[in-house]
């Protein structure tokens, strides 16, 4: 990548671990967008200037105020936009300066958080592959601590946690000895035949029984229920449950499965182990539990106590590390003498494995990944995405950055406590009580009272002095599951929008917290999101109106042969033309960019519409929409839909009405619309209807999935019937207002 390098050089001492580089295209852009805000300022003035009279048009007086305040939110919510376009900057991270400047003993210790809350939903296996990926990173195992919080508190998942510990001891000196990637046995024994690796067939196919035997031992117990009998010398960890206890309701449990001092501390080849320990804090009916960030506060007070170590890395358990060195990288930033001191936190992106070509959710990932995330490093804030992230521990602990701050990378719990002793001590971290009175989950670790209280953490982070970073290797540091329904998506879409929106409508809204303390740049970067479900009021006004209006012969866009279809045009034609060219440049074929689309105008009629109400009504006191829907369908009948191309609706849900009815409107609009023009006035009439009929066109080519799933599909992940009359009524009521 061609750019200009702003990394400084170091005046003495260490070499610079890390540089950053600034595109050069970006004049090309800034030129290219200015022409865009011209276009907009235009539409502006064409809707201002261009109401028409109330009286004997009543419908096209009261289209056309809707369509000016439309595109002004339109406009304004465009230039928020312009921040994660605006200032993108690459890193580059040099790993081979890190060793000759650090020996394996001067690096700093780490501690891994890694959370789960319902095996049910997490399975054991999937749970302790990640554990597994993240004990065999390329780092020194005696500087290394994993800990698994389980919020079930389940002895299933303590039992696939003790077996993950001792096939540890075959697996990390495989990984090690053969420079295996990726380290999660469930990915790696996944891949192709063709190994990437050293290892041997033979050794290969031992360890891939191995890992079978562990799987099936596993496996029973989930299916089953019943722990078997273990060795004498480990039973003492399951003697923490009993009959009594429940996911909802159960003491604090804290085990160290392996401690480096005496307990299984080294491996086949004799080499230390990383610590592992189990923990799961207290639940009480009758107390909050604050779902993850409890979890991970809990975590930092226990770790506090065992490891202490200086940077906390903490990963979702559905995520595993694909990228043996990525602590190695994250510490480039935080140990560069000249750049590294005000690093709070590097966050490395999110990506997916399970993906599959030309994906029909258009999964806009690697635009993100490529263009949005580097844009708002460049302002000097990445968000705190609450997986794949590396801390260092004083941020996370309320503390300001100062000029004259030092950290001590060789710090420790140095304690001579045994076991049992760190134990008992750090059960009392993790009561439902200890938290209150105190600051914790305010100005102490993972912020509480949101929905998304990983992006409001990073954010006070950053009000705090420190800057974040944002980091892309080329081998991607951690893969995860995208979800593979279209209810799965606009539900998770539901919770994030409706998360956003609550920030930027509080006392945590970036342009209040944030304001004098991080960039107007990344004010806006993070109100992207934070207005993505008041963007949907304008989508869905544009969704229905100018389709009504082409259905009653009312033209609510310049007429094709006016000079003012010019910015209409070229705003329209510019933009998607960009969007495409990003999304190519991204490694996206047309296909997904298309689909990308089509799920772009899906989210802002349903999710972002629904999380606007719902967090609109809450101020005002008035009641969910209550449009939460639970997927049913089978998952392996859903996977294989989903590989063909086809989109998974399943049971009827509020959501499902709305797009049904968007898509059946616009249907009968077009074809309706079209025929009373061309019947009464021939193919002439359509000229001051153009845009309107190229709008509703573009709407029903959009929505092809939605009328596969009403009229031609059969299978259950179809519409079902009942959701197609429900649509029908709601078209009907539309319709009559056009007559």
């Amino acid at each position: 990548m061609a750019g200009s390098s702003i990394s400084a050089a170091t005046a003495g001492g260490r070499p610079p671990l890390f540089a950053t580089e600034r595109p050069k295209r970006m004049v090309a852009y800034r030129l290219y967008a200015c022409t865009i805000f011209a276009g907009i300022l235009l539409i502006w003035v064409y809707r201002a200037t261009h109401i028409p009279p109330r009286e004997g048009n009543s419908l096209g007086w009261r289209a056309s105020l809707g369509l000016l305040v439309a595109d002004v939110l339109f406009g304004l919510y465009w230039v928020l936009t312009l921040s994660v376009r605006w200032n993108p900057i690459r890193r580059t991270t040099f790993k081979d300066r890190l060793a000759e400047s650090y020996g394996e003993d001067e690096l700093p210790g780490v501690d891994i958080f890694v959370c789960t809350a319902d095996p049910a939903l997490e399975p054991p296996m999937l749970v302790i592959s990640t554990v597994l990926s993240v004990m065999a990173y390329d780092y020194p195992p005696e500087k290394l601590n994993v800990y698994l919080s389980d919020d079930a508190g389940s002895a299933v998942t303590f039992y696939a946690l003790y077996e993950a510990s001792e096939f540890a001891k075959h697996w990390i000196p495989f990984c090690k000895n053969y420079k295996v990637e990726p380290r999660s046995p469930a990915a790696y024994f996944a891949e192709a035949a063709t190994p990437h690796d050293a290892c041997s067939p033979q050794e290969s196919l031992r360890m891939k029984e191995m890992y079978k035997d562990l799987t099936d031992h596993v496996s029973s117990v989930v299916h089953s229920g019943k722990i078997p009998e273990v060795p004498e010398s480990n039973r003492i960890g399951f003697s923490e449950w009993n009959e009594t206890i429940s996911s909802e309701d159960h003491p604090s449990i804290v085990q160290i499965l392996i401690d480096r001092d005496e307990r299984k501390a080294v491996d086949v080849d004799g080499n230390v182990l990383p610590t592992l320990v189990y923990m799961a804090r207290e639940k009480r009916p009758q107390e909050k539990h604050n779902f993850k960030a409890g979890s991970l506060n809990a975590l930092i007070r226990v770790s506090s106590v065992i490891s202490n170590s200086p940077v906390i890395m903490n990963v979702d358990c559905d995520m595993y590390s694909n990228n043996s060195e990525s602590i190695r990288d994250a510490l480039c930033f935080f140990l560069d003498e000249e750049q590294g001191q005000d690093i709070g936190f590097v966050q490395y992106p999110q990506n997916f494995d399970n993906v599959v070509h030309n994906d029909i959710y258009g999964n806009p990932i690697n635009v993100v990944n490529e263009l949005d995330h580097p844009c708002l490093d460049g302002w000097g804030g990445m968000c705190y995405y609450g997986t794949g992230c590396f801390h260092r521990r004083e941020t996370l602990c309320g503390k300001i950055y100062s000029k004259d701050y030092k950290e001590d990378w060789a710090r420790g719990v140095g304690t001579e406590q045994n076991a049992d002793e760190l134990e008992e001590m750090s059960k009392s971290l993790v009561t439902c009580t200890y938290e209150h009175d105190t600051l914790w989950g305010i100005e102490k670790g993972v912020r509480y009272g949101c929905p998304l209280e990983d992006v409001i953490t990073g954010l006070q982070i950053q009000c705090r002095g420190w800057r974040s970073i944002y980091y892309n290797p080329s081998r991607k540091g951690f893969l995860g599951m995208a979800p593979t329904s279209l209810g799965q998506i606009l539900i998770q879409h539901k919770r994030w929008s409706e998360g956003f929106l609550q920030i930027s409508l509080s006392n945590y809204s970036p342009f209040l917290l944030g304001h004098g303390k991080i960039k107007l740049g990344l004010q806006m970067g993070y109100s992207v999101c934070g207005f993505w479900a008041l963007n949907s009021f304008p989508t869905f006004y544009y969704a229905i109106i100018p389709s009504l209006c082409f259905l009653g012969g009312v033209s609510v866009f310049p007429e094709i042969t006016s000079p003012w279809i010019i910015p209409f045009g070229y705003v329209a034609v510019a933009a998607y033309s960009c969007s495409l060219a990003e999304s190519l440049q991204c490694g996206d074929t047309a296909v997904e960019w298309w689909n990308a689309q089509r799920m772009w105008f899906f989210r802002r009629t349903t999710s972002y519409l629904l999380a606007a109400i719902d967090t609109i009504g809450g101020m005002l006191g008035v009641s969910e929409s209550g449009f939460d829907l639970t997927v049913k369908v089978n998952d392996s009948q859903a996977l294989e839909r989903y590989k063909k191309g086809k989109m998974e609706f399943g049971p009827i849900s509020g959501m499902f009405v709305i797009l049904s009815t968007i898509a059946l409107f616009n249907l009968v609009c077009m074809v309706v619309g079209l025929g009373r023009v061309l019947w009464r006035e021939g193919a002439e009439g359509l000229g001051p209807l153009f845009l309107q009929a190229v709008l509703c066109a573009a709407i029903v080519a959009i929505n092809a999935p939605v009328y596969e799933a009403l009229f031609f599909r059969k299978d259950s992940g179809s519409l079902p019937s009942f959701v197609t009359l429900i649509s029908l009524c709601f078209v009907s009521s539309l319709c009559l207002q056009a007559i």
